[in-house]
């Protein structure tokens, strides 16, 4: 049987006169595109291009919802309650939905950004939040996270959820996904290597140096990576060589 994942990517995150990452390069190495959508980044002129780049280039459209932190860029922890947070997930990924329709596509995913991502993971009330706006976007729309927690706010709510994992950033020995303020330069070789030994073993390598059990259907690069683009590529052709099938979300 042929091994098969999705291979997303943070598009879309400048706003105004202000550019983040290489949009243009990176879109052609991935499947599935999570979109800014005003909140942490993004702005709706840059969320209408993006959703245009990700259709030009055959990549699924997902929104990247986060909190309302423009300065912090998402990474910031707010007090924020689940009703709250239900708006505001709802908010961005209609936002997004609409731009996608409007030139003739659909909203595939959703996703968390930034802290929201770990929030999502740690408090069972904020993973039925979300999981809650997602089913009220219908449409099949799934939800791309990560954790027992969020699988189980998602059952509850009927959503589709895509367990994800990184390589572009590092695990600590506890488990825990390290949030990285400015991102590191990864060497891309390494990077890739360490994806086919996601996809085929379902391992990766801790600070610590021991190995961690990961499920992942999907695997994240980020777009405001130094040197995203080529990290993407070297994992492509990784996976690829590897005798993996990449595909977006709707074909997993």
């Amino acid at each position: 049987m042929t091994l098969r994942v999705d291979l997303n990517g943070d598009m879309g995150e400048s706003y105004g006169r202000w550019t983040l990452g290489d949009d243009e390069a990176l879109m052609p190495q991935l499947t599935s595109a999570n979109i800014a959508c005003g909140f942490h980044g993004g702005d709706p002129h840059v969320m209408r291009r993006t959703v245009a780049l990700a259709l030009a280039h055959g990549v699924a459209v997902g929104a990247h919802v986060g909190l309302p932190d423009l300065i912090g860029f998402g990474r910031r922890r707010l007090a924020v309650s689940p009703a709250e947070l239900r708006d505001y997930v709802l908010y961005q990924a209609g936002a997004v939905k609409a731009f996608a329709e409007a030139a003739g596509a659909r909203l595939e995913h959703v996703k968390p950004h930034g802290v929201l991502y770990a929030m999502a993971q740690e408090d069972g009330e904020l993973a039925r939040a979300i999981a809650a706006a997602v089913a009220e976007l219908g449409g099949d729309v799934a939800l791309l996270l990560a954790g027992r927690t969020v699988a189980a706010a998602a059952t509850e709510a009927g959503v589709r959820f895509v367990p994800e994992s990184y390589v572009d950033l590092d695990y600590t020995g506890e488990g825990k996904l390290v949030i990285e303020r400015v991102k590191q330069l990864r060497d891309p070789k390494e990077t890739a290597a360490r994806a086919v030994r996601l996809v085929t073993e379902g391992k990766v390598r801790t600070l610590d140096g021991t190995d961690l059990d990961r499920e992942a259907s999907s695997i994240c690069v980020h777009g405001d990576a130094p040197n995203a683009p080529a990290i993407a590529a070297a994992i492509r052709r990784a996976l690829q060589a590897a005798g993996v099938e990449l595909v977006p979300l709707a074909a997993l």
